[in-house]
């Protein structure tokens, strides 16, 4: 299965809904800021800063999303997390001012994901963050859109460039499905399909309301 195929971010708590995407994979090891709330004996390895056995209580260092979800438990207090730079109130800003003009795939490949993991977090930021990213996916939509069916035969590759993973999913998409429809209008083809994107979120929003 290709990768591109399988990406769909997940909501918060649902990190293995696609076990074997290996794009949520790759969006799982971004890095968030944690900081330690207590003791953590013979894990000194983590915290590439410190040769000691042991990482102190307090420290700060950065983890893997899926290791940082899995230690941020408010019951336990093991660890708290923050907010990775590219979601703080000084980026938002930025977001809402114009979000066409960000190159989103040097904010973080997995921008939209990502960000929609960190919701699963305790944070007081949450409202403002969800409401940045659903803001720059709205903003930004139309001009991918427009973009992958007026110009096809042109060389799109400084616009992909800064997009996100799954704006660029959604710009393959609009591409192959302009070629299949103009394959049609020819009678090259003999029906148009639905493309796999809109298949998988429809067979996920089936499951969603099965379960």
């Amino acid at each position: 299965m290709p990768r591109s195929e399988s990406y769909m971010p997940v909501a918060p708590g649902g990190l293995d809904e696609n076990f074997f995407s290996l794009d949520d994979i790759l969006m799982t090891q971004e890095k968030i800021p944690c900081r330690t709330e207590m003791v953590l004996p013979r894990l000194g390895f983590l915290d590439k800063s410190s040769e000691a056995d042991l990482i102190p209580e307090g420290t700060k260092m950065e983890l893997p999303l899926w290791l940082g979800k899995g230690l941020c438990d408010p019951k336990r207090r093991i660890l708290s997390a923050g907010t990775p730079k590219v979601y703080k109130g000084g980026w938002r800003t930025i977001f809402s001012a114009d979000a066409k003009v960000v190159d989103l795939h040097k904010m973080g490949p997995y921008y939209y994901g990502f960000g929609t993991q960190l919701l699963h977090f305790n944070n007081p930021e949450n409202t403002e963050i969800a409401q940045t990213i659903l803001q720059t996916f709205v903003n930004r939509f139309r001009r991918i859109m427009d973009s992958s069916q007026n110009a096809y035969n042109e060389d799109t590759s400084s616009l992909v460039a800064h997009l996100d993973e799954l704006e660029r999913e959604l710009f393959r998409a609009g591409q192959k499905g302009l070629n299949e429809f103009q394959k049609w209008e020819k009678g090259q083809a003999v029906q148009i399909t639905t493309s796999n994107l809109v298949q998988s979120y429809g067979k996920r929003k089936f499951a969603e309301m099965e379960a």
